[in-house]
Protein backbone atom coordinates (compact mmCIF):
# COMPACT_ATOMS: atom_id res chain seq x y z
CA UNK A 1 0.00 0.00 0.00
CA UNK A 2 2.55 2.76 -0.67
CA UNK A 3 2.61 5.17 -3.46
CA UNK A 4 4.94 8.00 -4.87
CA UNK A 5 1.71 10.11 -5.92
CA UNK A 6 1.17 11.59 -2.43
CA UNK A 7 4.49 12.17 -1.42
CA UNK A 8 4.15 15.87 -1.10
CA UNK A 9 1.29 15.13 1.53
CA UNK A 10 3.27 17.12 4.19
CA UNK A 11 1.86 17.58 7.72
CA UNK A 12 -1.77 15.92 6.26
CA UNK A 13 0.14 12.78 6.92
CA UNK A 14 0.73 10.97 10.29
CA UNK A 15 4.23 8.97 11.39
CA UNK A 16 3.67 5.39 13.21
CA UNK A 17 6.44 4.10 14.75
CA UNK A 18 6.76 0.58 15.89
CA UNK A 19 9.35 -0.39 18.75
CA UNK A 20 10.09 -4.06 18.11
CA UNK A 21 12.94 -6.38 19.21
CA UNK A 22 14.87 -5.83 16.62
CA UNK A 23 13.86 -2.41 14.42
CA UNK A 24 13.03 0.28 15.13
CA UNK A 25 10.25 0.86 11.96
CA UNK A 26 8.26 4.10 10.90
CA UNK A 27 5.93 4.77 8.28
CA UNK A 28 4.31 8.15 6.77
CA UNK A 29 0.22 7.39 6.26
CA UNK A 30 -1.72 9.74 3.95
CA UNK A 31 -5.06 11.00 5.11
CA UNK A 32 -6.32 8.50 2.20
CA UNK A 33 -4.67 5.78 4.05
CA UNK A 34 -1.70 5.11 1.75
CA UNK A 35 2.07 4.28 3.06
CA UNK A 36 3.80 7.34 1.44
CA UNK A 37 7.41 6.52 3.18
CA UNK A 38 9.11 3.85 5.19
CA UNK A 39 11.99 4.00 7.44
CA UNK A 40 13.69 1.46 10.12
CA UNK A 41 16.68 1.20 12.02
CA UNK A 42 17.95 -1.55 14.10
CA UNK A 43 17.31 -1.15 17.94
CA UNK A 44 19.58 -0.10 20.13
CA UNK A 45 20.87 -2.69 22.74
CA UNK A 46 24.06 -0.52 24.23
CA UNK A 47 24.07 2.71 25.23
CA UNK A 48 26.43 5.36 23.19
CA UNK A 49 25.19 8.45 25.02
CA UNK A 50 26.48 7.79 27.92
CA UNK A 51 25.99 11.13 30.01
CA UNK A 52 22.02 11.16 28.57
CA UNK A 53 21.83 7.56 29.84
CA UNK A 54 22.51 8.18 32.75
CA UNK A 55 20.90 11.35 33.49
CA UNK A 56 17.47 9.27 32.00
CA UNK A 57 18.33 6.74 34.59
CA UNK A 58 19.20 4.36 32.43
CA UNK A 59 16.04 3.43 30.83
CA UNK A 60 15.39 4.01 26.75
CA UNK A 61 16.75 7.00 25.55
CA UNK A 62 19.26 5.18 22.80
CA UNK A 63 16.02 3.90 21.32
CA UNK A 64 14.12 7.74 21.71
CA UNK A 65 17.27 9.02 19.69
CA UNK A 66 16.59 5.75 17.36
CA UNK A 67 13.15 7.00 16.94
CA UNK A 68 13.96 10.47 16.47
CA UNK A 69 16.43 9.29 13.78
CA UNK A 70 13.50 7.24 11.58
CA UNK A 71 11.63 10.73 12.07
CA UNK A 72 13.74 12.88 10.52
CA UNK A 73 14.19 10.56 7.79
CA UNK A 74 10.02 10.18 6.99
CA UNK A 75 10.30 14.38 7.43
CA UNK A 76 12.66 14.04 4.47
CA UNK A 77 10.77 11.71 2.38
CA UNK A 78 7.63 13.75 2.64
CA UNK A 79 8.84 17.23 2.27
CA UNK A 80 7.27 17.69 6.02
CA UNK A 81 6.30 21.18 6.30
CA UNK A 82 7.03 23.22 9.60
CA UNK A 83 3.67 22.24 11.43
CA UNK A 84 5.29 18.37 11.68
CA UNK A 85 3.32 15.25 11.53
CA UNK A 86 2.41 14.13 14.63
CA UNK A 87 3.59 10.81 15.97
CA UNK A 88 2.39 7.52 16.96
CA UNK A 89 4.39 5.10 19.19
CA UNK A 90 3.96 1.16 19.59
CA UNK A 91 5.96 0.21 22.52
CA UNK A 92 6.39 -3.65 23.60
CA UNK A 93 5.09 -4.75 27.12
CA UNK A 94 3.10 -3.01 29.69
CA UNK A 95 2.71 0.61 29.16
CA UNK A 96 0.54 2.64 31.32
CA UNK A 97 -1.95 5.49 30.00
CA UNK A 98 0.60 8.18 31.16
CA UNK A 99 3.12 6.48 28.43
CA UNK A 100 5.42 4.63 30.87
CA UNK A 101 6.60 1.54 30.50
CA UNK A 102 5.68 -0.65 33.09
CA UNK A 103 7.91 -3.63 32.13
CA UNK A 104 8.79 -5.63 28.55
CA UNK A 105 10.70 -8.77 28.93
CA UNK A 106 11.90 -8.64 25.30
CA UNK A 107 12.91 -4.38 26.11
CA UNK A 108 14.72 -4.71 29.75
CA UNK A 109 17.40 -1.51 29.39
CA UNK A 110 14.09 0.83 28.82
CA UNK A 111 11.95 -0.24 31.83
CA UNK A 112 10.61 2.58 33.53
CA UNK A 113 10.62 4.90 30.79
CA UNK A 114 8.20 7.44 30.41
CA UNK A 115 8.20 7.21 25.95
CA UNK A 116 6.39 10.37 25.84
CA UNK A 117 8.41 12.55 27.54
CA UNK A 118 11.46 10.95 26.69
CA UNK A 119 10.25 11.07 23.07
CA UNK A 120 8.80 14.44 23.12
CA UNK A 121 11.92 15.80 24.58
CA UNK A 122 14.14 15.07 21.10
CA UNK A 123 10.55 15.54 18.96
CA UNK A 124 9.70 18.85 20.42
CA UNK A 125 6.44 20.97 18.94
CA UNK A 126 4.77 17.18 18.12
CA UNK A 127 2.05 15.58 19.10
CA UNK A 128 3.36 12.05 20.41
CA UNK A 129 0.92 8.86 21.25
CA UNK A 130 2.33 6.32 22.97
CA UNK A 131 0.45 2.92 23.13
CA UNK A 132 1.35 -0.83 23.32
CA UNK A 133 2.52 -2.04 19.64
CA UNK A 134 -0.14 -5.26 19.52
CA UNK A 135 -3.21 -2.47 20.43
CA UNK A 136 -1.95 -0.49 17.67
CA UNK A 137 -1.46 -3.45 15.36
CA UNK A 138 -5.15 -4.64 16.37
CA UNK A 139 -6.44 -0.95 15.65
CA UNK A 140 -4.74 -1.21 11.99
CA UNK A 141 -6.17 -4.45 11.45
CA UNK A 142 -9.67 -3.70 12.34
CA UNK A 143 -9.58 -0.12 10.68
CA UNK A 144 -8.28 -1.04 7.67
CA UNK A 145 -6.71 -4.58 7.37
CA UNK A 146 -8.07 -7.87 7.44
CA UNK A 147 -10.08 -7.70 10.87
CA UNK A 148 -12.52 -5.06 8.97
CA UNK A 149 -16.18 -6.10 9.75
CA UNK A 150 -15.92 -8.11 12.62
CA UNK A 151 -16.70 -6.09 16.36
CA UNK A 152 -14.67 -9.04 18.42
CA UNK A 153 -11.00 -9.23 17.09
CA UNK A 154 -8.33 -10.89 19.18
CA UNK A 155 -5.00 -9.81 17.29
CA UNK A 156 -1.89 -12.12 18.03
CA UNK A 157 1.68 -10.91 16.76
CA UNK A 158 4.04 -13.93 16.88
CA UNK A 159 7.99 -12.29 16.43
CA UNK A 160 10.24 -12.69 19.34
CA UNK A 161 8.15 -12.73 21.83
CA UNK A 162 3.86 -13.02 21.79
CA UNK A 163 1.71 -9.52 21.73
CA UNK A 164 -1.76 -9.02 22.08
CA UNK A 165 -4.49 -6.75 20.95
CA UNK A 166 -8.27 -6.90 22.03
CA UNK A 167 -11.24 -5.66 20.02
CA UNK A 168 -14.59 -6.01 21.93
CA UNK A 169 -18.04 -4.56 20.28
CA UNK A 170 -15.54 -2.63 17.93
CA UNK A 171 -13.68 -0.91 20.59
CA UNK A 172 -9.64 -1.95 21.25
CA UNK A 173 -9.88 -2.83 25.04
CA UNK A 174 -6.86 -1.92 27.53
CA UNK A 175 -7.91 -2.61 30.66
CA UNK A 176 -7.98 -0.88 34.06
CA UNK A 177 -4.11 0.09 33.77
CA UNK A 178 -3.24 -0.48 30.50
CA UNK A 179 -2.26 -3.98 30.32
CA UNK A 180 -4.90 -5.94 29.17
CA UNK A 181 -3.55 -8.30 26.26
CA UNK A 182 0.07 -9.67 27.57
CA UNK A 183 -1.42 -13.12 26.28
CA UNK A 184 2.37 -14.23 25.40
CA UNK A 185 2.68 -14.40 29.12
CA UNK A 186 -0.17 -16.88 30.08
CA UNK A 187 1.52 -19.97 31.63
CA UNK A 188 1.20 -23.49 29.49
CA UNK A 189 3.44 -25.38 31.20
CA UNK A 190 5.00 -24.20 34.92
CA UNK A 191 7.89 -27.33 33.98
CA UNK A 192 8.80 -25.37 30.93
CA UNK A 193 11.70 -23.07 29.88
CA UNK A 194 12.77 -19.75 31.30
CA UNK A 195 11.03 -17.19 30.09
CA UNK A 196 12.92 -13.46 29.76
CA UNK A 197 9.76 -12.03 32.02
CA UNK A 198 11.13 -14.17 34.95
CA UNK A 199 8.97 -17.34 34.98
CA UNK A 200 8.64 -20.44 33.03
CA UNK A 201 6.40 -22.12 30.55
CA UNK A 202 5.01 -18.73 29.31
CA UNK A 203 3.18 -19.29 25.85
CA UNK A 204 5.06 -17.38 23.68
CA UNK A 205 8.59 -19.86 24.58
CA UNK A 206 6.64 -22.40 22.68
CA UNK A 207 4.74 -20.09 19.72
CA UNK A 208 7.07 -17.24 19.51
CA UNK A 209 9.81 -16.57 16.81
CA UNK A 210 11.78 -16.61 19.85
CA UNK A 211 10.38 -20.19 21.14
CA UNK A 212 10.60 -21.41 17.19
CA UNK A 213 14.43 -20.66 17.56
CA UNK A 214 14.72 -22.28 20.75
CA UNK A 215 12.79 -25.27 19.70
CA UNK A 216 15.07 -25.76 17.13
CA UNK A 217 18.54 -24.95 19.08
CA UNK A 218 17.35 -27.85 21.28
CA UNK A 219 16.80 -30.47 18.33
CA UNK A 220 20.31 -29.43 16.57
CA UNK A 221 22.03 -29.90 19.71
CA UNK A 222 20.24 -33.22 19.95
CA UNK A 223 22.30 -34.02 16.74
CA UNK A 224 18.60 -33.37 14.24
CA UNK A 225 17.89 -30.59 11.92
CA UNK A 226 20.86 -30.78 9.71
CA UNK A 227 19.65 -28.92 6.69
CA UNK A 228 19.12 -25.94 9.18
CA UNK A 229 22.51 -26.58 11.34
CA UNK A 230 23.95 -26.19 7.64
CA UNK A 231 22.02 -22.96 6.72
CA UNK A 232 23.18 -21.74 10.26
CA UNK A 233 26.55 -22.16 9.08
CA UNK A 234 27.43 -25.53 10.51
CA UNK A 235 26.62 -24.50 14.32
CA UNK A 236 23.74 -25.93 16.48
CA UNK A 237 23.67 -22.91 18.92
CA UNK A 238 23.45 -20.93 16.15
CA UNK A 239 20.43 -22.05 14.97
CA UNK A 240 17.70 -19.25 14.53
CA UNK A 241 13.80 -19.42 13.95
CA UNK A 242 14.65 -17.57 10.60
CA UNK A 243 16.87 -20.65 9.46
CA UNK A 244 14.21 -23.00 10.44
CA UNK A 245 11.25 -21.36 8.49
CA UNK A 246 13.99 -21.30 5.43
CA UNK A 247 14.56 -24.94 5.81
CA UNK A 248 10.88 -25.78 5.78
CA UNK A 249 9.90 -23.74 3.20
CA UNK A 250 12.74 -25.45 0.82
CA UNK A 251 11.01 -28.50 1.41
CA UNK A 252 13.02 -30.25 4.39
CA UNK A 253 10.83 -32.94 6.83
CA UNK A 254 12.69 -32.05 9.72
CA UNK A 255 12.14 -28.24 9.23
CA UNK A 256 8.73 -28.87 8.70
CA UNK A 257 8.00 -30.81 11.57
CA UNK A 258 9.00 -27.70 13.91
CA UNK A 259 7.31 -25.49 12.32
CA UNK A 260 4.31 -27.79 12.27
CA UNK A 261 4.93 -28.33 16.29
CA UNK A 262 4.88 -24.62 16.47
CA UNK A 263 1.63 -24.08 14.91
CA UNK A 264 -0.15 -26.63 17.03
CA UNK A 265 1.29 -24.16 20.04
CA UNK A 266 -0.16 -21.46 18.13
CA UNK A 267 -3.50 -23.14 17.89
CA UNK A 268 -3.38 -24.33 21.85
CA UNK A 269 -2.68 -20.99 22.79
CA UNK A 270 -5.66 -20.09 20.54
CA UNK A 271 -8.37 -22.52 21.91
CA UNK A 272 -7.63 -21.01 25.17
CA UNK A 273 -8.40 -17.35 24.63
CA UNK A 274 -11.86 -18.36 22.81
CA UNK A 275 -12.69 -19.92 25.70
CA UNK A 276 -12.65 -16.17 27.39
CA UNK A 277 -13.03 -13.68 24.61
CA UNK A 278 -15.17 -15.59 21.83
CA UNK A 279 -13.60 -13.71 19.14
CA UNK A 280 -15.34 -13.57 15.59
CA UNK A 281 -11.70 -13.49 14.22
CA UNK A 282 -8.13 -13.93 15.25
CA UNK A 283 -5.44 -11.94 13.24
CA UNK A 284 -2.04 -13.11 13.12
CA UNK A 285 0.98 -10.66 12.72
CA UNK A 286 4.87 -10.93 13.25
CA UNK A 287 7.37 -12.27 11.67
CA UNK A 288 6.62 -16.01 12.47
CA UNK A 289 3.52 -16.05 10.07
CA UNK A 290 6.31 -16.24 7.18
CA UNK A 291 6.16 -19.50 7.33
CA UNK A 292 3.16 -19.43 6.05
CA UNK A 293 0.46 -21.86 5.30
CA UNK A 294 2.53 -24.63 6.93
CA UNK A 295 2.30 -23.19 10.65
CA UNK A 296 -1.81 -21.77 10.03
CA UNK A 297 -2.95 -24.65 8.63
CA UNK A 298 -1.23 -26.53 11.95
CA UNK A 299 -2.55 -23.97 13.96
CA UNK A 300 -5.82 -23.90 12.45
CA UNK A 301 -6.19 -27.88 13.00
CA UNK A 302 -4.79 -27.67 16.52
CA UNK A 303 -7.69 -24.92 17.27
CA UNK A 304 -10.00 -27.01 16.03
CA UNK A 305 -9.22 -30.23 17.98
CA UNK A 306 -8.82 -28.48 21.19
CA UNK A 307 -11.11 -25.32 21.51
CA UNK A 308 -14.41 -25.65 23.40
CA UNK A 309 -17.35 -27.59 22.14
CA UNK A 310 -15.16 -28.18 18.86
CA UNK A 311 -17.57 -28.33 15.69
CA UNK A 312 -20.73 -27.29 17.42
CA UNK A 313 -19.49 -23.72 18.11
CA UNK A 314 -19.76 -21.00 14.79
CA UNK A 315 -16.08 -20.81 13.02
CA UNK A 316 -14.00 -18.62 14.12
CA UNK A 317 -11.73 -17.43 11.53
CA UNK A 318 -7.92 -17.10 11.75
CA UNK A 319 -6.26 -14.99 9.54
CA UNK A 320 -3.08 -13.02 8.77
CA UNK A 321 -2.15 -9.78 9.09
CA UNK A 322 -3.28 -7.92 5.74
CA UNK A 323 0.08 -4.96 7.12
CA UNK A 324 2.65 -7.49 7.77
CA UNK A 325 5.23 -6.38 9.80
CA UNK A 326 4.37 -2.94 9.51
CA UNK A 327 0.40 -3.26 11.33
CA UNK A 328 1.66 -1.86 14.56
CA UNK A 329 3.20 1.46 12.77
CA UNK A 330 -0.01 1.81 11.09
CA UNK A 331 -2.17 1.61 14.00
CA UNK A 332 0.38 4.11 15.40
CA UNK A 333 -0.18 6.44 12.85
CA UNK A 334 -4.00 5.91 12.84
CA UNK A 335 -3.45 6.97 16.74
CA UNK A 336 -0.99 10.10 16.23
CA UNK A 337 -3.85 11.25 13.71
CA UNK A 338 -7.11 11.11 16.06
CA UNK A 339 -5.12 11.16 19.60
CA UNK A 340 -5.42 8.02 20.62
CA UNK A 341 -7.15 4.45 20.42
CA UNK A 342 -10.62 6.22 19.29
Amino acid sequence: MTSGAETSAGADVSFGIDIGGTKVLGIALSPSDVIVAEARLRTPTAPSHSDLVEAAGDTGVEVAYAIADVVAQLDAAVGARPDAPAVGVGAPGMVDRQGRLRFAPNLPHAHGVNWRVLIGERLPGRRIVVENDANLAVLAEHRLGAARGYQHVVMVTLGTGIGGGLIVDGRVQVGGRGFAGEIGHMVVDPAGPPCPCGRSGCWERFASGGGLGLMAREAALAGRLPEVVALAGGDPEGVRGEDVTAAALAGDPDARRVIEQVGWWVGFGLANLACVLDPECFVLGGGLVGAGDLLLDSARRAFEELVEGGGTRPETAIVTAAFGERSGAVGAALAARYGGLG
